[in-house]
């Protein structure tokens, strides 16, 4: 525990938010886990600068609570995400439990969040690759929902929907969600994981 680590607080300490690097992807669906980062950033004044030897942006910083937390965004592309994962987590020396990932869910509408201790990919490669390099399943995740494709099954129509921008209501639906993103990751950092889980997995953003 961290000097300063108040006793009840989560073990969570890298938050990473997966998406695909360079202006051609920001704002789009498949970014959102990049967004929720930039706010944390931008919140905790916690600057992110490219690091090479992990792969991504990173930043580090402590919380008013005296809580150290990492901030991360893989700069591998959405498939090869574990492995900018891994190596922060190899340098820092963290157990695989410290990891929250957050990224875009298709299964679920635009405006719902879902907060879980473990699960697996449910399709999604960025997923799979942070779970294939962690080795395992048991790691926080945060799922943001961006809304299915139009035509279910056409791996065409999923590309599109997932690399394409949101509608100006769904944009402003989409900030109003990477707000309360970043208070229930607060919450789970001061009151563990699944307290946040209680708070904010049933609420309707824009509803």
């Amino acid at each position: 525990m961290t000097a300063g680590q108040p006793l009840d607080s989560s073990p969570i300490a890298l938050i990473v938010g997966l998406g695909n690097p360079g202006p051609k992807y920001a704002g789009t669906r498949h970014n959102i886990g990049f967004d929720v980062v930039d706010r944390l950033s931008k919140r905790w004044a916690i600057p992110l600068k490219e690091e090479r030897r992990f792969h991504g942006e990173y930043g580090a910083g402590r919380l008013a609570t005296g809580q150290r937390v990492y901030l991360l965004k893989p700069l591998t592309y959405m498939n090869r995400s574990g492995q900018s994962i891994r190596a922060v987590v190899d340098w820092l020396k963290l157990p695989v439990e410290a990891v929250l990932v957050v990224y875009d869910d298709m299964d679920l509408p635009i405006g719902r969040l879902r907060l879980r201790l473990s699960g697996s990919a449910g399709g999604h490669n960025g997923m799979k690759s942070a779970i294939a390099h962690l080795g395992t399943q048991t790691f926080c995740r945060m799922r943001i929902g961006i809304g299915s494709a139009q035509k279910q099954g056409d791996d065409g129509a999923v590309v599109s929907h997932v690399l394409g921008n949101f509608s100006q209501a769904e944009r402003q639906t989409m900030d109003e969600v990477v707000d309360t993103a970043v208070r229930a990751i607060e919450k789970g950092l001061a009151d563990g994981v699944e307290k946040a889980m209680s708070l904010y997995n049933g609420v309707e953003i824009g509803a």
